[in-house]
């Protein structure tokens, strides 16, 4: 059994728990993170790539919507090469959508997003593959954010500030002594050892897996686990994410992914994050819904069907659509220095960081702010980036500067770069 001691562990190597650790990092505590399977292995890298602009959840989720807007701007800012500013357009193809034209654009204002109302005719001209019987079209800054990309960013991000990123490290218990936990055992599956490492706060960032972990320290919290289903298809129909104008429900999204057109989702609550089923049926109601919006859609061929389970807020008498996709953080008293967060999109992970982060820095004594805000992330400058880091892999991205495959040099030099910050963080602690 080897022993590591960090001021903050942190749990769940997706989206939250990258910022976080990124963001404790910056404030100056020793970090470290760890994930059971691989970096973006769960729900942040199987999302559909949408950055939301806040359009979405004016109607229903007013302070998830104005999350959502802010942190937009910001990780395009932070972030740009993760990042497509494609625009999106909200679309009525029947009666009820049009009816809800004036709620949507009522709520937009509130939200102070950005909008404008677009002729039908002149839609068509910009996206010809909509369908040309659109009685309404509104635009949003809707954007796509690469998932991987953004994620392997804050990794590198935050190993150079001297955080240590683990994978297949699993947390299997918490030992307890009064009301703090003093040790995390965790498996390690890479060399079937088991670890102990002695922080002195436990982050609990783990998505749809947290009331696991935290059951392990004897806590309860309140989740609705929910499955949401994703069909890729082979071609890029639209320069555009196209979104239904109607309240959030099922196949109301498509958005163009690279080479691909991705629509989704579905909402339905499942017991075990771990057990996932995707059926025919799925995929042929998201292609009808889809096609409502794109024809074109149900005469190309789908690639493949993926699902990701949203970590939601469970709330009494409270559905799948209308759970709030906000999110808590939770200071818990026993033990008390664990802290947890349920809730939250791709889009606020790096608001979630922050504010996970603000409460560790209270339980360690700092005064020490966020910065991750107008904090450039690993890959905005890659050249410069590799040549501070490793001349092999700026090598690589090199090779490929001013080529049609630029963009593969600069994923595949990100990958290989994570690849190496995580055996690099192996060897510090002795796990290698």
């Amino acid at each position: 059994m080897t022993s590591f001691n960090p001021d903050v562990v942190v749990i769940g190597g997706g989206i939250n728990g990258l910022f976080t650790t990124l963001d404790l990092s910056l404030r100056g505590f020793r970090v470290m993170l760890l994930e059971r399977n691989v970096i973006g292995g769960g729900t942040s890298g199987r999302m559909h790539g949408l950055l939301h602009s806040g359009a979405r959840y004016v109607v229903t989720d007013p302070k998830a919507a104005v999350e959502c807007a802010e942190e937009n701007k910001i990780i395009a800012s932070i972030a740009p090469h993760a990042v497509e500013d494609t625009g999106g357009y909200y679309v009525a193809v029947d009666k009820d959508d049009e009816e809800y034209r004036e709620q949507f654009i009522k709520g937009l204002r509130a939200a102070n997003i950005n909008y404008r109302e677009v002729e039908p005719k002149d839609a068509l001209k910009e996206e010809p593959n909509l369908n040309p019987e659109v009685k309404a079209v509104v635009e949003v800054p809707d954007k796509v954010v690469f998932a991987k990309d953004l994620m392997f960013s804050v990794a590198v991000s935050a190993y150079r500030e001297g955080a240590l990123i683990i994978q297949g490290a699993e947390v299997m218990g918490f030992n307890v002594n009064g009301d703090v936990i003093d040790e995390v055992i965790v498996k390690d599956h890479v060399t079937g050892d088991v670890r102990r490492v002695k922080p002195r706060v436990v982050v609990v960032a783990a998505g749809p897996w947290t009331y696991k972990v935290v059951r392990m320290a004897k806590i309860e919290v309140d989740m609705m686990p929910t499955m949401g289903v994703m069909v890729v298809y082979q071609h890029r129909l639209t320069r555009r994410v196209i979104n239904r104008m109607r309240m959030p429900s099922d196949g109301d999204i498509l958005l163009p992914y690279a080479s691909s057109s991705i629509v989704g989702t579905t909402a339905v609550i499942v017991d075990d994050p771990d057990n996932l089923t995707i059926s025919d049926d799925d995929v042929n109601f998201l292609t009808s819904e889809g096609s409502r919006m794109v024809p074109a859609l149900s005469r190309i061929g789908v690639v493949r069907a993926y699902a990701s389970v949203r970590p939601l807020i469970k709330m009494p008498g409270v559905n799948t659509r209308e759970a709030a996709r906000d999110f808590a953080i939770i200071r818990h008293d026993k033990p008390s220095n664990l802290v947890s967060v349920i809730g939250g999109k791709f889009t606020t992970g790096r608001l979630v960081g922050e504010k996970l982060s603000d409460e560790v820095s209270i339980l360690l004594g700092s005064s020490r702010r966020s910065v991750t805000r107008n904090h450039p992330l690993f890959g905005v400058n890659l050249y410069d980036d590799l040549r501070e880091l490793d001349n092999s892999l700026r090598n690589i991205a090199l090779d490929f500067k001013g080529s049609i495959d630029e963009e593969r040099g600069r994923v595949a030099a990100l990958t290989l770069l994570t690849s190496e910050v995580i055996r690099n963080s192996r060897r510090v602690v002795g796990w290698s």
